[in-house]
């Protein structure tokens, strides 16, 4: 990497130009001259617009002026994805710009694009960002970070705005191993004028395929599919096409565990008594249950899914849990003979769907969210171990503030990054004790631990799963897949939902369309690098944790230099090759 001086030279001769008032003409939609303006002539045309490659790694903020350019060869082993960004900006409008990349090619095999975008910008309200920032905060002066990956085209830039383009490249498990190149083409007018620039990349295949996938990653989805359907609530079958959608979505980016709703969507009959009659005799249809569950494993690919919590606070988030239970007027019950009498009934019949469905296996189920104030801990402990007698079988997976209060009823501990950190030698002593252990993040942890906030560089997104890797870790949770607060997220500064920026949502919605992210491309690729860590582990597991310890030097350190990080994931494919 470099800074360009060609950057630099044309940015001083275009506002040099500017400065002598030498405006260019104003042609007509032919170029001018009455014809379409040859290759070479639209390439001339285009040699005035700045278009620089940079590391996909490397935000890009709307009014940069200067950029480290990145033309080296993409490194990736068979069944990765490889991603290219270069930025346009030029000092006149660019309208109807386009994408168009030619297939990666060594000579005798070809592997088409996986698809091109803009990377498009959002707005940041000054009260969204985080309250604790990083020392490796990115400051945007204008308020709008780089984010969405926006695969429909043409688009415009503003004069000295910058344009980022995106492409991206799978490469498949079979695919020959070698050096690899293919052209990008990208078109537009400048000034009302036919432009063509064309650019260059390659890759380097190594001989290593990346393995199947272990690492466990687990989004809540929250079911706000009215914004891919226009605003509009939907309804019969278009509700479960909109989910499966965005199930396919999160599938293709690495999620493999699935939240399922056995309460809310299993259909309910009683014998006439009330709901708090303990005597209550209920029935169950799974049928909407079902549908959901082979969405989660046919299209998502699930390798678990867990049951959306049974408890919810009584009161306020500091206060005890309640129990759900159907026909009831409020969201949970005390847990009381009432509540004792569903779940007596309720879990034995679930679970015995489940072993008849084939589901038992991969089945597991939350009880309430973020257990840890005294209150809490003490009802969720009682409604934990209540459920355990009832279905031993069924596991428990937790996200929670302080798990030492209720980590006994838990098979799957789940804290915040920094809970980890404080209380690591209780957390590793669950683990060596045979509970898996996870971590999750949301609006926290803050500081200079790696999230996926807006703010933070793209790089420490990525490297939450070296995280996963150097502290053993076996799965990493978040709340917030798609959390949208608006529609018109292109356009306005944003309501993240009292969050901080990013913490609500890491994908986009478009009308029937899931868009990614730079920051979702980022957490699919550290997926990949875990898996390329525990390949090497079983050839050389000091390497491997040398390689992590250097990236990862404790849970709030790292190195978050691209090139050091470049330089480390080549050394991870060369030790693979050894």
């Amino acid at each position: 990497m470099k800074q360009t001086l060609k950057t630099s030279f044309l940015l001083l001769l275009t506002a040099a130009l500017c400065s002598c008032g030498m405006a260019e003409p104003e042609p007509g939609p032919d170029g001018g001259n009455g014809n379409p303006a040859a290759d070479d002539e639209r390439e001339t045309i285009g040699a005035t617009i700045i278009c620089t490659q940079v590391d996909p790694l490397d935000k890009i903020l709307p009014d940069q002026k200067t950029f480290t350019e990145s033309e080296e060869p993409a490194l990736a082993a068979k069944g990765e994805t490889v991603s290219y960004q270069f930025v346009l900006r030029s000092s006149y409008p660019l309208t109807e710009v386009r994408i168009e990349a030619e297939p990666l090619s060594d000579g005798s095999t070809s592997i088409d694009p996986g698809f091109t975008a803009f990377v498009g910008y959002v707005g940041v309200d000054p009260e969204s960002y985080s309250p604790l920032p990083s020392k490796d905060k990115i400051v945007s002066a204008t308020g709008y970070y780089p984010d969405p990956l926006i695969e429909d085209g043409p688009r415009d830039a503003r004069p000295s705005e910058n344009l980022p383009v995106w492409i991206s490249y799978d490469i498949p498990d079979d695919a020959q191993a070698g050096s690899y190149s293919a052209e990008i083409r990208i078109t537009g007018k400048k000034n009302g004028q036919d432009f063509l620039i064309r650019k260059t990349v390659s890759a380097e295949i190594y001989p290593v395929c990346l393995p199947e996938q272990s690492l466990l990653i687990y989004h809540w989805i929250n079911g706000h599919l009215d914004y891919l359907n226009g605003g509009e609530t939907p309804t019969g079958q278009r509700y479960w096409d909109l989910l499966s959608l965005e199930v396919r979505k999160a599938a293709d980016y690495g999620q493999n565990v699935f939240m399922v709703q056995p309460i809310n969507d299993c259909i309910f009959s009683k014998d006439g008594s009330g709901y708090s009659n303990p005597s209550t005799r209920f029935t169950f249809d799974f049928s909407e249950f079902d549908r959901r569950v082979e969405i989660m494993v046919n299209e998502g690919k699930a390798k678990r899914i867990i049951g959306q919590h049974i408890a919810y606070r009584l009161g306020g988030w500091y206060d005890a849990f309640g129990v759900q239970v159907p026909y009831s007027p409020s969201v949970a019950i005390e847990f009381d003979g009432t509540a004792k009498n569903f779940l007596d009934q309720f879990f034995p019949a679930l679970y015995s769907h489940l072993k008849e469905k084939g589901w038992d296996r991969i089945y597991w189920q939350h009880i309430g969210d973020e257990p840890g104030t005294q209150e809490s801990a003490e009802t969720y402990n009682q409604i934990a171990s209540y459920l355990k007698t009832l279905v031993p079988e069924m596991k428990i997976l937790e996200a929670n503030h302080s798990t030492k209060e209720v980590c006994e009823n838990i098979d799957a501990i789940a804290p915040l990054l920094d809970r980890l950190d404080t209380d690591w030698s209780f957390y590793k002593s669950q683990q060596d004790a045979g509970k898996e252990l996870w971590f999750y993040t949301c609006m926290e942890p803050v500081g200079d631990y790696a999230n996926r906030f807006i703010e933070q560089p793209l790089i420490q997104t990525r490297i939450l799963h070296w995280i996963n890797y150097r502290y053993g870790l076996t799965g990493y949770l978040h709340w917030g897949l798609d959390s949208w607060r608006t529609l018109d997220w292109e356009h306005a500064r944003i309501d993240w939902g009292g969050t901080p920026a990013g913490d609500s949502w890491i994908i986009y919605p478009a009308y029937n369309k899931v868009l990614s992210s730079i920051r979702y491309e980022a957490m699919r690729d550290g997926i990949d690098d875990y898996g390329l860590l525990r390949l090497l582990e079983t050839k050389n597991p000091e390497k491997a944790q040398q390689l992590a310890e250097g990236t990862v030097m404790d849970f709030n350190s790292y190195d978050s230099r691209i090139p050091a990080f470049r330089e480390r994931r080549k050394m991870l494919l060369d030790a693979l090759c050894e």
